[in-house]
Formats: structure tokens, C-alpha cells, sequence
């Protein structure tokens, strides 16, 4: 006998009103949908947001969520990123925050070098934030959250063959770009 209800299950009883079941949804869950939004607005405060949003549309609309289309964490992924869009449509990318830093900075590096990661870390989210929205999504949902391209396209209702040319794409550009930005860092630095 299983102690813990799986996603399908807590999302039946969350359709019955049962709010334990949406609290622990929330608890197992809430992580990820900031990470998606963070990485796709570049804000904590428009990641909180996305998360209420997301979450109150769980717990507004529950019966949305169709377990025969596909496992809950895709389907979540995908209402979160389509939550991000909508942000993004309507022009509220929010702003880079600076505990971006702390989250990709070596723990203990000397100042110097915790100076030269952060500086890092903000020409790869400026760059990935530069990516057209769908080739952001597919980077974040990939490279962060680690979905497979086959849940990629069923959480971006597109092919298979798209997120591969959506990654290859933003790819590279995020290599041209960032070897650029890597030149001209390099070129200020000459004596």
C-alpha cells in the first residue's frame, strides 16, 4: 500500500474541493513553477506571480488537467509557461534580480572571482531573456528543468523535430552572442 497519493490522485480529490490534496500539490510542486517562470521573466517577484496564478488555476479549474494526455508535471510546465507567455505578451518581462547571483555563484569563491561569475551569470541571462519566447521556453524547460524533447513538444503543443530546431537555433545564438560578449570583455581588458 502506497503512503503517498500520486499526482493524478491528488488532482481527483483537488476536483472533489479537497484542499489537502491542493496543499500538497503545491508543496511537491511550487519549486518547479517558479523555476520555469524565473527563468523566463527574470524576476522572483514575476515568478511569485506566475506561481499564484498557475496554482489558483489548479485549484479554480482543476478538471483542465486530462491524465490521459500525459504525465502532471508536463502538463504543469506547460500552464506555467503558457502563464510566462502571457506575461510576456502583455509586456511584463519584470526585472533581473540580484539574487540571480547567489543562486549561480560558487558558494565561497574570493571576491574577485565571485565578481567575474556574476558578471558571467548576467550576459547569460540577458542573452537567454533576448531569445524569442519560444526559444526561451524550450532552453528553460530543457537545459533547467530537464524534459525530454518529447515532453517539450507535448508541453509546447508542437513537434518533435520544432523543439530540436527551436534548442539548435537558440543555441546558436547563445553561442554567437556570448562569444562576442566574451571578445568584448576581453578586448576592454587589453592594456
Amino acid at each position: 500500500m502506497r503512503d503517498r497519493p500520486d499526482d493524478d490522485e491528488l488532482m481527483a480529490a483537488v476536483a472533489r474541493g479537497e484542499g489537502t490534496a491542493f496543499a500538497t500539490l503545491l508543496e511537491r510542486h511550487l519549486e518547479r513553477v517558479r523555476a520555469i517562470a524565473w527563468r523566463m521573466l527574470g524576476s522572483a517577484d514575476a515568478a511569485d506571480d506566475v506561481a499564484q496564478d498557475v496554482f489558483l488555476r489548479i485549484w479554480t479549474r482543476p478538471q483542465t488537467y486530462d491524465p490521459a494526455r500525459g504525465r502532471f508535471a508536463a502538463w504543469l510546465s506547460r500552464v506555467a509557461a503558457n502563464a510566462c507567455i502571457d506575461r510576456l505578451r502583455r509586456n511584463e518581462p519584470g526585472q533581473l534580480d540580484d539574487a540571480a547571483e547567489e543562486w549561480l555563484a560558487d558558494p565561497a569563491p574570493d571576491p574577485e572571482r565571485r565578481t567575474m561569475q556574476a558578471e558571467t551569470a548576467a550576459r547569460v541571462r540577458a542573452a537567454i531573456a533576448a531569445l524569442p519566447e519560444r526559444q526561451r521556453l524550450a532552453v528553460v524547460l530543457s537545459h533547467d528543468l530537464g524534459h525530454t524533447n518529447i515532453e517539450i513538444a507535448r508541453i509546447m503543443d508542437t513537434t518533435v523535430e520544432a523543439v530540436e530546431s527551436l534548442l539548435g537555433r537558440a543555441r546558436r545564438r547563445l553561442k554567437t552572442e556570448l562569444r562576442g560578449e566574451l571578445a568584448a570583455g576581453l578586448k576592454d581588458e587589453e592594456p
